[in-house]
């Protein structure tokens, strides 16, 4: 039996049902709906692409790897302003940024023992500053959040949580900051072509081609998309978790490219359509240049 794509009547079937319900195709090409769920079903188009969502995937967890995290010590305690509260309140914001839950809950306890309020030491230390970088305004910025060590430790935790996570699914550093499959996958399907300048992006529409023709590693599916774009989101943040971590030129182009199929490809379901929706919203690109066409064909505009 032929691939239902292999009938030209059926890949135009296949390439308005992308952009159409199933009643508009059937409606548009004369054939009965139940004919164009056929094919529709029969084709896979419309389903997960398991090889592409094995492709943007992060390596499982592997708890021993978690060791090569060593416990770090406490910091030193420095004489940095000369002012012993301040200098304190500076120790202490080490001893949060370690991140270990133990010492997190010393310093919060120790930090209750400092008489005078944080926030009148944080303008002191922006005085402090002012004084020793005279015409600097910039070394203002240091002084912000100085105040909320509650902030801090919220942070510092996480990005410890984080850091064991990254090495527990790729087992070193050098792993982390290492090309994935996917990375290698957007190299290799962007060779050749040409930025705009030396810094620009890549034309959009030469991107799409480019992606387009591997269709095998494609996103089927809305969920599909929204799986890759996760992959991109977690994958930036465990190696941020290490302060590193931009995204490569054809990564880049790659994620958005996955975030434009959002407008293209239709939702299956009312809770597929409401979960790119919530998407946006987490994501905060409700402002984004594609945007109100992602919005349009969720409503079948």
């Amino acid at each position: 039996m032929k691939h239902p794509d292999s009938n030209p009547d059926h890949r135009k079937v296949l390439d308005l049902r992308r952009r159409h319900s199933l009643r508009e195709v059937a409606d548009l090409t004369g054939m009965p709906i139940g004919t164009v769920k056929t094919i529709c079903s029969r084709s896979g188009a419309f389903r997960d692409n398991l090889a592409h969502r094995q492709l943007f995937s992060l390596p499982p967890i592997q708890v021993s790897e978690s060791t090569a995290l060593t416990v770090p010590t406490l910091p030193p305690q420095e004489a940095v302003t000369g002012d012993k509260e301040l200098d304190a309140v500076l120790w202490l914001r080490e001893v949060i940024k370690t991140g270990q839950a133990e010492l997190i809950g010393k310093a919060m306890v120790a930090a209750k023992r400092i008489q005078t309020p944080l926030k009148d030491l944080e303008d002191r230390y922006m005085k402090h500053l002012v004084s020793k970088n005279p015409g600097n305004w910039t070394v203002m910025f240091a002084t912000f959040g100085f105040a909320d060590l509650e902030g801090l430790a919220g942070k510092s935790a996480d990005k410890l949580s984080r850091q064991h996570e990254a090495l527990s699914r790729f087992g070193s550093v050098d792993a982390l900051f290492s090309d994935t499959p996917a990375e290698r996958f957007c190299i290799d399907a962007m060779k050749g072509l040409k930025r705009k300048g030396d810094f620009g992006d890549y034309d959009e529409a030469q991107v799409d081609a480019r992606f387009k023709a591997r269709p095998d590693l494609a996103p089927n599916t809305l969920s599909d998309c929204l799986h890759e774009l996760a992959y991109w989101s977690n994958l930036y943040t465990l190696r941020n978790s290490h302060d590193l971590g931009d995204p490569g030129p054809q990564a880049s182009a790659r994620e958005d490219f996955a975030f434009r199929c959002l407008a293209q490809i239709r939702p299956r379901t009312k809770p597929e359509a409401v979960a790119v929706l919530r998407y946006l919203e987490s994501s905060e690109r409700l402002d984004y240049e594609h945007t109100s066409a992602i919005l349009l064909n969720l409503v079948g505009g």
